[in-house]
């Protein structure tokens, strides 16, 4: 059962490794994502969001099921940034938090989809700034890595209070410890990396 786990959880920042193989467990894995991302009210989602080692992430921009366009990205690589804009962003893993990034105003990718198939995409606007987040997730960054030094003293209480609770979390055990998060990663990095 995944679900979406928080800062500062070890996951969050640890570059994700490529995916080689595509099972019916990872289509799975897949449909539960889209799952949370909405049920958290979301847009994106990256595989590390919910404690996976895999260079993989979900989106649709408009956050519901019924709309939009739902799109699966495997192994992305971003291109060609241009222009730059800044805009309030949050994260699933650091619920309730914004705070205002800069990002490239249009962006390529080049990816898979769940069946193989190459996608290239020129993107803008929303959607151009979700992929350059979720990619960063899966590169190891959060979106607070972005941020100036006032909006990052701004939000500072909030994430000491997400370090206390996860701290708590592994004193109440129900937080593995990080060599254990790591040898699960290592048998998960083998099925598919």
């Amino acid at each position: 059962m995944l679900r979406v786990i928080q800062y500062p959880h070890p996951t969050l920042r640890r570059v994700s490794k490529p995916l080689k193989r595509v099972d019916p467990e990872l289509r799975e894995i897949v449909r539960q994502m889209f799952e949370l991302m909405y049920q958290h009210r979301g847009v994106g989602l990256a595989a590390n969001q919910v404690d996976l080692p895999y260079r993989l992430f979900i989106t649709n921009p408009t956050g519901d099921a019924k709309t939009g366009e739902e799109r699966v990205f495997l192994n992305p690589v971003l291109r060609r940034p241009r222009g730059l804009v800044e805009a309030e962003e949050g994260c699933l893993s650091i619920p309730e938090v914004y705070a205002p990034v800069k990002r490239a105003e249009k962006i390529d990718i080049d990816a898979y989809d769940l069946n193989g198939q190459p996608v290239h995409l020129e993107l803008d606007g929303l959607f151009a700034r979700v992929v350059q987040h979720e990619t960063d997730h899966i590169d190891g960054r959060l979106f607070i890595d972005r941020l100036s030094t006032t909006a990052a003293l701004d939000i500072r209480d909030s994430l000491r209070e997400f370090e206390d609770e996860f701290a708590a979390g592994r004193e109440r055990g129900h937080i593995p410890s990080d060599a254990d998060i790591a040898a699960r990663w290592q048998e998960l990095e083998k099925l598919r990396t």
